[in-house]
């Protein structure tokens, strides 16, 4: 049964400007910036609530008018109404089912190319404007924290914040392999080459948060920053990895202008990977967590995107396909995510 407490989000939003108007709100920047983008996510799903009910109300009248009157001439404008509400309708509920723990957060995102050289890293490159181009059309902001590229071409690595309500609870359908099968333009013999991409995706942790890590379980290296940061970037070794020993979980930062602030943000995403790998294991604390940190298995796609000999983009967990792969690659991407959302809700 599909539930929805407008009532509910009515009183968390009122609550949230209610402490808006607080003089000393703005006095951390950071928080405030947070709540008022849960507050913009509230109103959203306010305003998509209100008018979905006002559009089906219009149309139960456009239907009693055209059975009173006998108009049988405004068919097809019943039936579109009807068709367009019915996936607003579907959208809006697959957005209600974001209730987990950190659906609601900001996501950190991670691209890494797979073996296969410049071939595998202009995949990744791909895969990063096609989530770019998503974020864009939904509205949220993309703030990259670390760039690998390659002097071939194409990038090794790239992670990033994506922020947005309900970013995690969207972006974690799209954690694991991504496989791509086409003619290489990188191949003379215009061979057909098949690319691996791995994506992680973990949610950002409020600043609040108590996690308790030893010191001694970090290794930090310094090194030079490479990449567009900025026209001082590659002037100082700034740039920070962070390697959690006890996992293997390795984080790095090389966009902020000093080591200090590089080494705050690697921080913050180290801690957002232990907090995420102590959910997934279940375990009390951060210290209970030992082991190699596995990221993604190679093998295990997710989602197969082919441009030779044919056109498809399968998603090997939902069956989903989509025949138009440059329309996938422009960011048209909901479909997969929402057929996930589905699966695993019901």
């Amino acid at each position: 049964m599909f539930l929805f407490d407008i009532d509910g989000l009515r009183d968390r939003a009122n609550k949230l400007e209610k402490k808006s108007y607080n003089e000393n709100f703005w006095d951390d920047v950071e928080k405030a910036q947070k709540i008022m983008q849960e507050l913009k996510g509230y109103k959203k799903e306010i305003e998509g609530y209100e008018d979905l009910k006002n559009s089906i109300e219009d149309l139960e009248v456009l239907i009693e008018l055209a059975l009173e009157e006998e108009d049988y001439e405004v068919y097809k404008e019943i039936k579109d109404n009807y068709e367009k509400i019915s996936k607003i309708a579907q959208d809006f509920k697959l957005s209600t089912l974001l209730n987990g723990e950190y659906d609601k957060n900001n996501a950190i995102f991670s691209i890494h190319s797979g073996a296969g050289g410049l071939e595998a890293q202009d995949w990744a490159e791909m895969l990063l404007r096609m989530y770019k181009r998503w974020a864009d059309e939904k509205g949220f902001q993309v703030e990259i924290v670390d760039y690998q590229s390659d002097t071939e071409g194409g990038i090794k690595s790239v992670t990033m914040y994506i922020r947005g309500f309900n970013a995690y609870g969207y972006l974690k359908s799209e954690k694991g392999v991504h496989r791509l099968v086409r003619i290489s333009p990188f191949d003379s013999s215009n061979r057909r080459h098949t690319s691996f991409a791995s994506i992680d995706v973990y949610p950002e942790i409020d600043d609040d948060m108590e996690i308790e890590i030893n010191e001694s379980d970090l290794k930090i290296d310094t090194y030079r920053a490479s990449g567009a940061g900025g026209q001082h970037v590659n002037t100082t070794d700034s740039a920070v990895r962070i390697t959690h020993l006890p996992t293997g979980i390795t984080v790095q930062c090389q966009n902020e202008r000093s080591q200090h602030s590089n080494r705050i943000t690697a921080m913050k995403l180290l801690k957002a990977k232990l907090i995420q790998l102590k959910e997934e294991e279940h375990k009390e604390k951060i210290e209970d967590l030992q082991g190699k940190y596995t990221q993604i298995a190679w093998g295990s796609q997710i989602r197969s995107y082919i441009f030779h000999p044919y056109s498809l983009v399968k998603d090997h967990r939902t069956n989903v396909e989509v025949g138009d792969v440059n329309g996938v690659m422009d960011g048209e991407i909901d479909i997969f995510i929402n057929e996930y959302l589905k699966q695993k809700a019901f």
